[in-house]
């Protein structure tokens, strides 16, 4: 079993196991699994750029600056408490999860980094992203 699954079950164990262990669900919450869906979402929708540390998939994710950080970022932005109050607020493994399902083909299947046609714009207008995504090529056309 790779590193990333041994983090995601940690991670829901420790939110589900005893919501009285505080420190229990501080940590699980702070776990972050970046997988080559989260780290093509970041990249294809230019946030990678924006914060300037754009690198391919691997060890970088997990580097100073990379894709852990800035989800780590972004989580400091949303209260996730406007989800559930029962969530603390900051909360970077539900922005990393939220971000997996956005893209996973078990989740809503879009933006999946597998799927993209690289060739031709996003077609997804619909998307809540759409007007602020840079839609940047994962691979270079041939």
């Amino acid at each position: 079993m790779s590193d990333k699954l041994w983090s995601m079950m940690l991670a829901e164990l420790l939110l589900v196991a005893d919501p009285n262990r505080e420190r229990w669900v501080t940590t699980g919450a702070s776990m972050i699994a970046i997988d080559s869906l989260v780290h093509n979402f970041l990249h294809r929708s230019g946030v990678l750029q924006r914060f300037g540390t754009d690198h391919t998939y691997g060890p970088a994710c997990y580097a100073a600056g990379g894709c852990a950080a800035i989800i780590e970022r972004l989580a400091e932005r949303v209260d996730a408490r406007e989800f559930n109050p029962a969530f603390p607020a900051t909360f970077p493994h539900f922005v990393q999860h939220a971000v997996w399902l956005w893209c996973a083909e078990w989740g809503l299947n879009l933006c999946n980094g597998r799927k993209i046609d690289d060739t031709n714009p996003c077609q997804q207008i619909y998307c809540p992203a759409h007007s602020g995504c840079d839609r940047v090529a994962l691979r270079e056309s041939t």
